[in-house]
């Protein structure tokens, strides 16, 4: 099998990478509304579009180019494609699961376009695009149910399907990597990572994979009662590029999470917190300053081998996480054993 991997897994031994914000955080700068998310494409869908902020791949590229090109200039080495919500699964919400293939292929292409521009600029500090593949908005190990615990909403093998679509798509787009991202539960996980190994079998190739996961509350689980150091060996029979934790919890409150991943895994690690905690507007408010400040402990730590930001960050977000990111090395696998 021939290995995308454009060298990413010798650049992660010799500096710590940067990846990008929060995608949705910049799209809310702009005030758009339905006809923007329909665009001539999907003008005469029959149902509301607005919100769905996958479409604007579509719809308005530009918006999306350009937030790209932002966080590029600001320090990113890699920046995820618009696809959070990008299987047939969620889109199910818009009905417009046949747009799937077109709305993750064009993601693809519009952030492979901006890497590649950037790169030519630059060509010492190459640029990297990450396929995001969210983890639906259903779960294959809880019930929406409380009546009855054992009803599912989806099965293992209709997710595969889904994530298989949104994988063959992106790897059409020129995806460098694949990130399985928010994870909260991880059968759902996994059912994305059968579906990447199908599609590299296929293919012939092969796509470095990020896995990322979710702690949702103090009590250091994921949604489906996983604790940090499950999560991880859960996952560990595939051969990663990096594991790591991303959403729910600010840089502070990550800090023991991500201190377990450094201590057991064998993996490169990654972290990109929210900006904070939420306020009861449900707004972000800690500054690039206050979060560059906790994942700077994070880095003098060693914890680290990629780190970014989510809900709340922004360009201002990463060129303070990439300035301090600059003075310190990656966390060394050498020493890394998992377990049990």
């Amino acid at each position: 099998m021939q290995i995308m991997s454009r060298n990413i897994k010798e650049i992660l031994k010799e500096r710590i990478l940067v990846l990008d914000g929060a995608m949705g955080t910049m799209i809310q700068r702009h005030p758009l509304e339905e006809e923007d998310f329909k665009g001539d494409r999907f003008k005469d869908h029959p149902h509301s579009l607005k919100g769905n902020n996958d479409l604007l791949s579509i719809t308005r590229p530009e918006i999306i180019k350009d937030i790209h090109l932002q966080y590029f200039l600001a320090g990113a080495d890699i920046v995820e494609t618009n696809t959070f919500s990008g299987t047939t699964i969620a889109q199910a919400d818009y009905h417009l699961e046949d747009a799937v293939y077109e709305i993750n292929f064009e993601s693809a292409k519009i952030a492979r376009e901006v890497a590649d521009e950037i790169t030519a600029q630059e060509p010492h500090k190459p640029r990297f695009v990450a396929g995001s593949i969210g983890p639906t908005n259903r779960t294959a190990s809880l019930s929406p149910d409380v009546n009855d615990p054992g009803f599912r909403a989806i099965t293992f093998d209709e997710l595969v399907q889904a994530y298989k679509e949104q994988v063959i798509a992106l790897t059409d787009g020129g995806v460098d990597l694949l990130l399985v991202e928010t994870v909260f539960d991880t059968l759902n996980a996994k059912a994305a990572l059968f579906a990447i190994e199908e599609v590299s079998q296929e293919k012939g190739k092969e796509w470095p994979i990020m896995v990322s996961g979710t702690i949702t509350d103090a009590s250091g689980r994921t949604l489906s009662g996983q604790t940090t150091q499950a999560f991880l060996i859960s996952v560990s029979h595939i051969p990663l590029l990096s594991i790591g934790l991303n959403c729910a919890l600010g840089a502070k409150q990550l800090r023991p999470y991500l201190e377990t991943l450094s201590e057991k895994a064998n993996f490169f690690t990654s972290a990109h917190p929210n900006a904070g905690l939420p306020n009861e507007f449900g707004q972000y408010d800690e500054s690039p300053e206050e979060m560059a400040e906790q994942i700077e402990d994070f880095l003098s730590s060693n914890f680290l081998n990629i780190v970014g930001g989510c809900c709340g960050t922004t360009p201002e977000h990463i060129k303070a996480i990439a300035e301090v990111a600059a003075k310190y090395q990656p966390r060394s696998l050498e020493r890394q054993v998992i377990q049990d």
